[in-house]
């Protein structure tokens, strides 16, 4: 499992590993079923606290992305992901407010942004439609 860590980020690292095992699943390369690292393994590979990616792994159980058990330990969630319910609808355009704000302020049009928008939801999905 290829993580990209950037530990002088402010984003904090269990963020970082929260979002780029997500990233994983959506581009196909993390597949429903499959174990991952233990939280003891995984820490010593990206050499940060196992604390950290206990969060981490504790957070994407919480959204419904894994399933933790003493026996496999953490697996991608092998029935299904959770829905794009109303409230993850709300959460995303919140998460989405500051940075379309920034995008409008350094001149950006609605097309631009649609393109954007566009070209990154082509990338994570192209491993899926044969592309990767």
């Amino acid at each position: 499992m290829l993580l990209d860590i950037d530990l002088q980020s402010e984003t904090p690292i269990y963020t970082q590993l929260v979002n780029g095992i997500i990233e994983g699943i959506a581009r196909g390369q993390l597949l429903p079923g499959e174990a991952l690292p233990s939280v003891r393994s995984l820490a010593a590979d990206l050499g940060i606290n196992l604390h950290t990616v206990n969060k981490a792994y504790h957070l994407l159980k919480q959204e419904g992305y894994v399933q933790i058990n003493r026996k496999q330990g953490v697996v991608i969630e092998p029935d299904a992901f959770p829905p794009a319910d109303e409230a993850f609808k709300e959460r995303l355009a919140r998460q989405l407010r500051p940075l379309l704000a920034d995008a409008i302020c350094r001149g950006m049009s609605k097309e631009e942004l649609d393109a954007v928008c566009s070209a990154v939801y082509d990338d994570m999905r192209s491993n899926e439609l044969g592309g990767g």
